[in-house]
């Protein structure tokens, strides 16, 4: 039997004022169930009962897990890579723009088959990766022969030495929370940037589809994070939200993946992911999904 992670405490804020509040399923990989829980002072969420790190390894291990095994398979995998190629260049757009550079030292967490590592690579920037999954490392050597260590390396980095350090909805799977935020601060330049990107469950999709919101995707989002909670866990590690980004595209994703698991159609998705940006068009922070600027504190 896997051994079982119990939250008594909220990761953002560490309130102990837990309180379930949806049952959710594993519709990719596992059909389990896992129960959600928020944080009643600062709104963050939490999958309670989740696997422990060295256990969880198996509900990654699917062919249709996009971001380890890069499959084109499916109508919606085939969008995901479109969408992708689109977003590669609005990425490096943003980091130029936050950190001032047109080239520098990146480091890209959770890198997965490494596209953004090796887009970055060929606009001049000296970038490695960290990718837990050794499936991942082994595509992103051969396709793009790029530097990919496991992420556990992130530890062995000196410090003061990467201008951005990108994490692209990584952070929300990150087991060792406090230690890995710590540390992205001490290898993170005195003006570098640490850009985070995450599902908001505060979202106008994310508050349609409720338990088959597929950006939960229990057990391997533990964290589901607000805007609010964000900026608390930051403030925490002496580092602040300067400004967030939305991720347009995201909500069209996330919404087909929602109606697949709800018996939907694509019709349905795109009205929703529509719906959902228009929202987020006079509320940005109500986007299905945000990019969070994030510097050490002056």
């Amino acid at each position: 039997m896997n051994h079982l992670v119990q939250f008594q405490a909220c990761p953002c804020c560490k309130s102990v004022r837990l309180e379930k509040v949806l049952q959710l399923k594993d519709h990719s990989i596992s059909q389990e169930s896992f129960d959600l829980y928020s944080c009643m002072d600062c709104g963050c969420r939490i999958t309670q009962n989740v696997p422990c790190e060295t256990a969880i390894q198996r509900y990654y291990a699917a062919d249709n897990y996009i971001s380890h095994s890069d499959t084109r398979t499916g109508l919606i995998n085939k969008l995901y890579h479109l969408a992708r190629t689109i977003t590669l260049r609005s990425k490096q757009r943003i980091i130029q723009k936050v950190t001032g550079r047109t080239t520098g030292m990146l480091l890209d967490m959770g890198c997965g088959t490494g596209a953004f590592l090796n887009h970055m690579a060929t606009k001049g920037w000296n970038a490695i990766g960290l990718e837990p999954d050794p499936q991942a490392r082994k595509v992103a050597a051969q396709r793009y022969n790029a530097d990919v260590y496991p992420s556990d390396q992130l530890f062995q980095l000196p410090g003061e030495t990467y201008h951005a350090i990108t994490l692209w909805h990584v952070l929300e799977h990150v087991h060792r929370l406090d230690e890995t935020i710590q540390q992205l601060s001490t290898v993170l330049t005195k003006n570098g940037k640490l850009i985070v990107a995450v599902p908001n469950y505060t979202s106008h999709d994310a508050m349609h589809y409720g338990a088959h919101w597929a950006a939960y995707d229990v057990p391997r989002h533990l964290y589901h994070f607000s805007p609010q909670s964000i900026k608390l866990l930051m403030q925490r590690h002496h580092l602040k939200v300067v400004r967030t980004y939305p991720m347009w595209l995201d909500s069209f994703y996330v919404s087909m993946l929602s109606e697949r698991y709800k018996g939907g159609n694509l019709i349905k998705a795109i009205l929703q992911g529509i719906c959902s940006n228009a929202v987020a068009l006079f509320q940005k922070e109500r986007c299905s999904s945000l990019i969070y600027i994030i510097e050490k504190e002056k």
